[in-house]
């Protein structure tokens, strides 16, 4: 899903990159001063369906568009030579849903992966509910891998949600 950020198999290594610019977002590291907009955005029904508010916004990237926070990204590393790939999560204010905004941020940090950090596979892990998401994980090029059954939390209900593993291969980067 969405707010997998404790997920134990998986960890972040490595640093944040300083900036990054997409056709209209700008990716960015976290500052205190956006905790409060994070937070908000992170509430908000549309959001608070997929995402559950996380402990701390460090390590994640600010997802910036014309200056203001319009939601954040984050992605883990598996640090195993033999399995070795990235995940990338995201949310987004919902007045900005719907516009291509997604879909920027996350081919934005896709092609940093690929090109700075030297995965060969991405994933991304929206709830199978989620249809704007995959939508839009679509258009940046990850394609369906299998669903995931009872795979995290489903905000709305309490109980369990199907995942649907999505994945990118390097040569697919659009």
């Amino acid at each position: 899903m969405d707010s997998e950020n404790g997920d134990d198999r998986r960890q972040q290594t490595g640093g944040l990159p300083s900036e990054l610019r997409g056709t209209a977002v700008v990716l960015r590291p976290t500052t205190e001063s956006d905790v409060p907009t994070l937070d908000r955005i992170v509430r908000e029904p549309e959001v608070a369906a997929w995402w559950s508010v996380p402990d701390d916004y460090r390590g994640m990237l600010a997802v910036v568009l014309n200056d203001a926070v319009i939601g954040a990204i984050q992605f883990s590393e598996e640090p195993d030579p033999e399995f070795r790939h990235a995940g990338i999560d995201i949310f987004l204010t919902a007045s900005r849903h719907g516009m291509g905004l997604g879909t920027d941020a996350v081919r934005t940090l896709a092609r940093w992966l690929i090109h700075e950090r030297g995965h060969h596979r991405l994933t991304i892990d929206p709830a199978t509910a989620n249809t704007a998401a995959i939508r839009s994980y679509r258009k940046a090029g990850f394609k369906p891998v299998g669903i995931m059954r009872a795979y995290g939390r489903d905000y709305r209900t309490g109980g369990w949600a199907d995942g649907l593993l999505m994945d990118l291969l390097a040569d697919e980067l659009t």
